[in-house]
């Protein structure tokens, strides 16, 4: 029997390990209680040519004022996004998976003279016995979703979040991601469009919103409430970089360079 797409426990656990770790991870910002980390490569892994030319980044930050139940919610709610998100250009659900996974699509704008860029994400979600909320996710081959010529396929390696209450109204939140924005482009501008996926939301904001949109809406909580068409997951599968087709766009970033030199 094929083993199932959908993440096990083992996924998660790699994943919650990976957000708590300091070992090989560089820190580049410290402040105002925001910490932002990116993996340090072994020297050893350098050379080897499979290894990801894209690296991940790891954002923490600790929320004073907002429970790890409401971050959950947070980060759920695709119709919040929509009033503080200007680079989406199209965002919706696809279908469900299973009462803890689903499969979406993603749109967003990108600065001139690159292209726009899209993704397919299959997502997935778990509360610990300890309280702890994780969502991950990866891009997903879908079969009605395929690449579109106006857009650019980019690529969710793994990217998710990690939830941990420490107090009633207070939180650690962490942001990770490996995700590949595609196309041909020099490797500092790869890992600087990696970095500008992290959230950037104002949470607090969101309190408010929530109280007055659908507050007892959350199919993330309530599998019964979620409307989604049903999918069978094996009708998916993952999306590797090497199997889409790079649009090179070296010249345009080259060509903007100069521009802005002069």
């Amino acid at each position: 029997m094929a083993s199932s797409i959908l993440p096990d426990d083992s996924v998660f656990l790699d994943f919650r390990t990976q957000c708590l770790s300091t070992e090989n991870w560089l820190n580049k910002y410290d402040k105002s209680g925001m910490q932002v980390w990116v993996e340090k490569v072994p020297a050893a892994i350098k050379t080897n040519n499979n290894v990801s030319r894209v690296h991940k980044i790891k954002c923490q930050m600790v929320m004073k004022d907002v429970s790890a139940a409401t971050m959950y919610d947070v980060i759920h709610d695709g119709e919040y996004r929509r009033t503080w998100d200007p680079a989406m250009l199209e965002s919706h659900d696809i279908a469900r998976l299973s009462p803890n996974a689903d499969v979406g699509y993603y749109a967003w704008s990108c600065p001139k003279p690159l292209k726009h860029r899209d993704v397919v994400t299959l997502r997935s979600w778990q509360v610990t016995e300890e309280g702890e909320y994780i969502v991950v996710n990866f891009s997903v081959k879908h079969p009605e979703y395929p690449p579109r010529s106006d857009l650019v396929r980019a690529v969710s390696i793994q990217t998710g979040y990690y939830i941990k209450p420490i107090g009633p109204n207070s939180c650690t939140f962490i942001y990770l991601s490996q995700a590949d924005p595609k196309g041909s482009l020099p490797k500092w501008i790869v890992n600087k469009a990696s970095q500008s996926l992290a959230p950037r939301v104002r949470w607090t904001e969101l309190c408010d919103w929530k109280r007055v949109n659908s507050p007892e809406q959350k199919p993330w909580l309530h599998p019964e409430q979620n409307i989604l068409p049903e999918m069978d997951p094996a009708k998916l599968s993952i999306q590797r970089g090497d199997s889409l087709e790079n649009v090179d766009e070296r010249s345009k970033t080259e060509m903007q360079d100069s521009e802005d030199s002069c």
